[in-house]
């Protein structure tokens, strides 16, 4: 007998949501095949079979939270009545027109780490060009029971009074989308609201006679609201802002936007920043560290893995781009674009959401230009970026418009001082500002 148990998926998750059984007592299963399909705080995670054998017993029922070190199934692998234990680190679960991951069996525990400070921002790279990470998502994520629809759609469905077990899914796994409940709402008479909005703010909800009603939060957005809790706690932080002239970048990303775009790469300004911030790292690596607190030690990184803030229907995710400074703009821009398109559909690969060493953030989405964003930790700094604007600048006695690129730079001031930060902005500004630097000193 085989007691498959749940693993730790990461650091801080220790339990995850069944959103669906595809097998039963007394079904069998061939080892790889996929058990069940967990919901976590940050991906939907396919459990695969670790052995072929008979199914005796199921952990638990659709929609009940399991948590790890209990038994998610019993399969019957010997028929001698022994019992053998494993656990398996889930595999993110494969949606529509994504690749499906590679299903590894485990022979031991293993545990794995997570994103533990997402920022509250949003992920189109420049909002003047409406290009980069854009939310166009309507992937749908069981919250509770056995109707598998994402918080979102629920409040979607509660304002335009559609029944949702009424309603077939025309999604993965029967998963009630956003269409399903307009097309039901309009069948109904009802108006649809719009749902094409950047930010993933959720719906007003339905409100009784006395005005008021409570609503739980997201797994995902608990995991937010203990992040942003420990880096307001333990971060004392600082934010320096700055304007960089970015009217060079603007015109070479003009002239070959075009030619990538028949090669089937959407060129964004963001692959740019990231390895201008790779770059900069080089040259100040206390930026890519982090601080352990207990020991009172710097931890250095010899990778330099660069996270990326991806707004998703139910909350933000920030997956990281691994070996950032090896890769060139082409390469970059074709990850970060594959790395958004997995987040938003909650495909993303725990590994992928695992040891970024500094973030970049952007609120430039809505019009923004400066502000302070939040440090994800245990990272000592993160890159905000606003949003490109035209603007009349003096150059000697004339005066002259050109595009210009506002960043905010937040740093830990326990371990970085306010001039280290400044002399850091200021080589970002140095490289974007002329981005043929970025190309005769590629590291």
């Amino acid at each position: 007998m085989y007691d498959f148990k749940f693993t730790d998926i990461g650091e801080g998750l220790h339990e995850g949501q069944i959103l669906k059984w595809f097998f039963k007592v007394g079904d069998k299963v061939k080892e790889g095949d996929v058990l069940c399909v967990v919901e976590t705080d940050k991906v939907n995670a396919e459990i695969p079979a670790p052995v072929t054998g008979i199914i005796t017993k199921l952990g638990a029922e659709v929609g009940q939270t399991i948590h790890v070190g209990e038994t998610l199934v019993l399969i019957d692998d010997t028929g001698k009545g022994v019992v053998a234990t494993a656990v398996v680190t889930p595999e993110p679960e494969v949606k529509k027109d994504a690749p499906k991951p590679e299903v590894k069996k485990e022979k031991a525990e293993e545990k794995g780490a997570a994103v533990v400070g997402e920022v509250v921002v949003s992920n189109d790279v420049i909002a003047s060009s409406n290009e980069g990470f854009e939310n166009t998502s309507s992937t749908p994520v069981s919250n509770t029971g056995k109707v598998l629809a994402t918080p979102v759609a629920r409040k979607m469905a509660a304002d335009l009074k559609v029944d949702l077990n009424t309603l077939k899914g025309t999604g993965d796994h029967g998963r009630i989308m956003k269409a399903d409940i307009q097309s039901a709402a309009k069948s109904q008479g009802s108006a649809v609201a719009s749902t094409t909005s950047t930010f993933s703010t959720p719906a007003m909800p339905a409100l009784p006679k006395d005005g008021v009603k409570r609503v739980k939060i997201s797994k995902l957005r608990q995991a937010i609201v203990k992040s942003m809790n420990t880096a307001n706690l333990v971060i004392p932080s600082t934010t320096l802002m700055d304007e960089i002239d970015v009217s060079k970048l603007v015109e070479f990303r003009k002239s070959q936007k075009a030619k990538l775009e028949e090669k089937g790469v959407k060129l964004t300004y963001l692959p740019f920043i990231v390895k201008a911030v790779t770059m900069a790292i080089k040259e100040y690596p206390i930026f890519n560290a982090s601080f352990d607190h207990d020991s009172e030690e710097i931890v250095y990184k010899d990778f330099i893995n660069i996270g990326l803030a991806v707004d998703t229907p139910d909350g933000l995710i920030v997956p990281n781009v691994k070996n950032a400074d090896q890769k060139s703009i082409v390469t970059l821009a074709k990850e970060i674009e594959t790395l958004g398109a997995a987040t938003r559909a909650r495909t993303i690969k725990l590994e992928d959401l695992q040891q970024g060493t500094f973030s970049i953030t952007n609120y430039g989405t809505t019009g923004i230009k400066l502000g302070t964003p939040v440090i994800k930790h245990p990272e000592l700094a993160i890159l905000g970026v606003g949003s490109i604007y035209r603007k009349p600048v003096v150059e000697g006695d004339q005066i002259v418009i050109r595009d210009v690129l506002p960043l905010s730079l937040t740093i830990d001031h326990r371990v970085i001082d306010g001039a280290d930060g400044g002399r850091f902005l200021l080589k970002v500004k140095e490289l974007l500002s002329d981005p043929m630097q970025i190309f005769l000193f590629l590291s």
